[in-house]
């Protein structure tokens, strides 16, 4: 399906998710609380906290869009008396008088009245389609034609121009002097990365038609924005795409030096592809291709050009390698990489070794020592043609504590961390980030607009007390009802260089998710030094405190992305679930579940 149109669909999607789970996106979006309402007003706050015999719906908003085929609504009535909506009884409602029913929506506008004896809240949810709007007739589809955006290539590299129009048209495209003629494309498009969260990734049968070809250009030079031509019906549309082509020279080369502390590499030219070994600063290496804001390195990496900053070069960036040293510096054993240039790199883990590969590098080496260490057992080199040099670190023990990178001058720096000198609590740090908070950043909310910013704090400061009094040092990444960003948090993990990292959450389903079926532990992890700890907390918890299991999660989050420390994000329950409400908000279960997390934070060091 056309990329920009997939794009869309994805924004709208996960715009339904928990903040804690937006992986991506500028740090602004992933502030936002659960649900898509703005920053709560004063008014607002104010609704927010029903009286105990009032109607009220914490979610969906009054008036409110999706793109899911069904949404389920969140709130709470007087338990004794029923509730409807739209003349439908609620059933299995809370204790308290809690409900979340889910119901399907039609494309377009649905009206949902839900009465309490003389009390009423009627909510207006508009159904739209992922699927681009079609013209009435003849024509593309609004905003189909790509490329969307400028884009450049090498010479004999592929070009490919697609757009949407209905079925059984002709249509072809031109762009310089190549005109081609496009084929339908299967019209099937795949679930965003949160449909994994509710089990529904099957692809998606689209009722559009996609268009597409390509072209081989073999000469540098600019080709202008490609020219699109449907016949149908007896009728004939042209249309000019907004993006241009060029093609690069590969004599004029073009080098991008990474000015940010650490450059994010993805592996397309946008922020939902997936993320690669971040850049160090410093990094160098020649352009091969340009999308809109984005870089393509040498080495297959994405980056911004934002991130970077680019000049003329006689030659590609590139280096040989010798001899490399290490030492141990504090906590730290560190391995020196002496290059010529700072090159492109990439960092793999297993569950006992750590591979650094140098792209653009040529090895000449022959002899390595590395002496008794307490953390490496050996390093294994590996020369990769044509260009690259893998280095593989095999540790004593299958646990690894965590790594740092950076250049000094044109040397790499590889910093590996020791394991604790105890296998107990105490002596360690342990640093805690309660999830969200200020009114900016409610996070997702309960059946009576109770927010889960509060709930994390508090079983957080519970949590620090209870480590605190088994030998810990606790470090809070907020202690108050603060506005943090991620970025902040993480630089808060990075700075303390904690034993170990917790994030603490509460969660929340997209719409088309199962409020009322589903409830919790789940537990996040992105880096294989934190899989084993992610593992062992979220069986602790469901075992000791016998509360379901929502899953453990590989998921690429801002708080499981340190490489400090074993870092992971758990989610303690679901708010919007009406009985693990009550269970989250009760204080004498919120006060087992922060002794039963210590506990299990102190038996797995123990295991270690």
């Amino acid at each position: 399906m056309n990329q920009r149109w997939t794009l869309r669909a994805i924004a709208l999607l996960s715009t339904l998710l928990s903040a804690a789970l937006l992986p991506e996106g500028n740090a602004a979006a992933q502030r936002q609380p659960f649900s898509p309402l703005p920053a709560p007003t004063e008014l607002a706050q104010a609704e927010m906290q029903p009286s105990p015999d009032s109607l009220f719906v914490a979610y969906p908003p009054t008036k409110y869009e999706t793109v899911a085929d069904r949404i389920f609504f969140i709130g709470t009535a007087n338990p004794d008396d029923p509730v409807a909506i739209n003349g439908q009884v609620i059933e299995n409602r809370s204790d308290d008088g809690h409900f979340a029913p889910t119901l399907p929506l039609e494309m377009g506008e649905n009206t949902f009245t839900l009465v309490q004896g003389d009390q009423s809240v009627t909510l207006n949810i508009t159904r739209s389609s992922i699927e681009p709007p079609m013209p009435e007739g003849v024509g593309f589809a609004e905003g189909s034609l790509m490329p969307a955006e400028n884009i450049a290539r090498l010479p004999g590299e592929l070009i490919c121009l697609s757009a949407i129009a209905p079925p059984n048209a002709q249509v072809s495209a031109t762009l310089g002097n190549n005109t081609l003629t496009l084929t339908p494309q299967t019209s099937v498009d795949l679930p965003p990365n949160s449909a994994v969260l509710t089990d529904q990734t099957t692809p998606v049968a689209l009722s559009a038609t996609e268009y597409a070809g390509c072209i081989m250009p073999a000469e540098p030079g600019d080709l202008g924005s490609p020219s699109f031509t449907i016949k149908a019906q007896g009728q004939t549309v042209t249309a000019e795409a907004p993006g241009q082509v060029s093609i690069l020279s590969p004599t004029d080369i073009q080098v991008a030096e990474v000015t940010a502390d650490f450059g994010i590499a993805r592996t397309g030219p946008a922020t939902d592809y997936s993320r690669i070994t971040p850049l160090p600063a410093g990094t160098r290496a020649a352009i091969t291709g340009r999308d809109s804001e984005w870089l393509r390195l040498d080495y297959g990496g994405w980056i911004k050009e934002s991130e970077t900053q680019v000049s003329s070069a006689p030659v590609p960036p590139a280096s040989i390698i010798r001899g490399i040293s290490t030492d141990q510096k504090g906590d730290w054993t560190e391995v020196v990489f002496p290059l010529q240039t700072p090159v492109p790199i990439e960092i793999k883990q297993d569950t006992q070794s750590l591979t650094l590969t140098l792209h653009n590098t040529t090895p000449q080496t022959d002899t390595i020592y590395f002496s008794n260490d307490p953390v490496v057992e050996r390093m294994d080199f590996n020369s990769v043609l044509p260009n690259s040099a893998e280095y593989t670190f095999h540790f004593k023990k299958p646990q690894q504590w965590g790594y740092k990178l950076r250049y000094e001058g044109t040397s790499l720096i590889l910093s590996l961390k020791h394991a604790p000198k105890t296998n107990s609590l105490k002596g360690t740090t342990i640093l805690i980030d309660p999830g969200h908070g200020s009114n900016a950043d409610l996070g997702s909310r309960g059946p009576t607009g109770y927010p889960e910013k509060d709930v994390a704090l508090i079983v957080s400061k519970l949590l620090r007390d209870e480590l605190k009094s088994r030998g810990a040092t606790v470090v809070m990444t907020r202690e108050g009802d603060d506005d943090l960003y991620p970025d902040d948090r993480v630089e808060t993990i990075e700075a303390t260089e904690p034993t170990l990292a917790l994030s603490l959450h509460y969660n929340a389903l997209p719409d088309a998710g199962d409020a009322l079926g589903t409830s919790g532990v789940g537990s996040f992890w992105y880096h294989p030094q934190a899989h084993d700890l992610a593992s062992f907390l979220h069986n602790y918890l469901i075992e000791e405190l016998g509360r379901e299991s929502y899953g453990v999660y590989w998921n690429n989050l801002a708080l499981t992305r340190p490489t400090v420390a074993p870092s992971v994000l758990l989610e303690l329950g679901f708010m919007i679930n009406p009985e693990e409400f009550e269970w989250i908000t009760d204080e004498k279960s919120q006060q087992k579940l922060a002794k039963t997390l210590a506990q299990g934070v102190e038996k797995w060091l123990e295991g270690q």
